[in-house]
């Protein structure tokens, strides 16, 4: 490859990496930029939710139990970051979290980066 096409390679590979995301997800989204879950209440975005929960209680030995999924936003990346704010109850009562999951159901793969109470 010469330096004279690699300008429209790389334009190449970004337009099919979005037409590829957009065709898992539905549509396409700015690469890097976060944008606000339209409808938190989708089955979808709970089944993530309910997977955050799961996965932080794995990790961190407690026994929280998932509610909902409150608000959110996703993010394009090599798949998809979802950032959730939710719903779940300990032995104490309700509390708010907010917990960033990468999805990138292509490759059935799921995974909770990070997971806190707000």
């Amino acid at each position: 490859m010469t330096l004279k096409s690699l300008p429209l390679f790389l334009s190449l590979f970004v337009t099919f990496l979005l037409l590829d995301v957009s065709a898992v997800y539905g549509r396409v989204g700015v690469v890097g930029g976060w944008e606000p879950i339209k409808d938190p209440k989708a089955p979808e975005v709970q089944e993530i939710g309910e997977f955050a929960v799961t996965q932080h209680n794995k990790q961190a030995k407690t026994d929280l139990k998932f509610e909902s999924v409150d608000s959110g936003e996703t993010q394009v990346v090599s798949g998809m970051n979802y950032r959730l704010v939710l719903s779940a109850k300990d032995g104490a009562g309700s509390n708010k979290y907010e917990a960033v999951i990468w999805d990138k159901p292509w490759a059935h793969f799921r995974n909770l980066t990070s997971f806190k109470r707000i």
